[in-house]
């Protein structure tokens, strides 16, 4: 697999040749071609290049996708004290480049596309993967009639309590008891 670490806008990317990256967003049109000449490392393979701190004469040949905006991040600042409370968003601009080429600033070759994967065995894998899940309902069902077998249940008394008794202590004023 041939990839290169690639710098743009200040940032560092993974670029792999046949897929995309999200770089901020480049003043150019959509479907432009682009050349990121800041290569900082390229690995082919088992052999790797590091640059000091760019590699001489490699660049990454890309194609502009797209534009958009990212995500909305939410800035809330709070003072409690001095009742300050502001809301605030933004959404950041994103530039997504195919990755054509990594190679010399010259070369025109076209990346190969990923190899995908045929429908067929995917379909046999569920197919297998249904049939498993019938067997084991049935097992777990089979399970369950063994478990339940009939079982009586014992019927709660009902004991009544009596009524607590109330005890009332007379109260004595001071004067009833200074007149005796």
């Amino acid at each position: 697999m041939k990839y290169a670490i690639v710098e743009s806008g200040g940032k560092q990317y993974k670029a792999v040749e046949g897929e995309t990256i999200e770089v901020d967003r480049l003043p150019v049109n959509a479907g432009d071609k682009v050349g990121l000449e800041r290569v900082l490392m390229l690995v082919d393979g088992e052999e790797f290049t590091v640059g000091t701190p760019t590699v001489e004469g490699i660049q990454v040949s890309t194609t502009v996708t797209e534009h958009f905006k990212g995500p909305k991040l939410t800035i809330f600042k709070y003072s409690p004290k001095k009742r300050i409370r502001v809301k605030g968003g933004h959404r950041q601009q994103y530039t997504r480049l195919m990755v054509d080429v990594i190679g010399k600033a010259g070369e025109t070759r076209k990346a190969a596309p990923k190899a995908e994967k045929a429908e067929t065995p995917a379909v046999e894998k569920t197919e297998v993967k249904a049939e498993k899940k019938v067997e084991k309902k049935e097992a777990t069902a089979k399970e369950k009639k063994a478990e339940k077998a009939p079982v009586k249940k014992a019927t709660a008394k009902k004991t009544e309590k009596a009524p607590a008794k109330k005890t009332t202590t007379k109260k004595t004023s001071s004067t009833e008891t200074s007149k005796k």
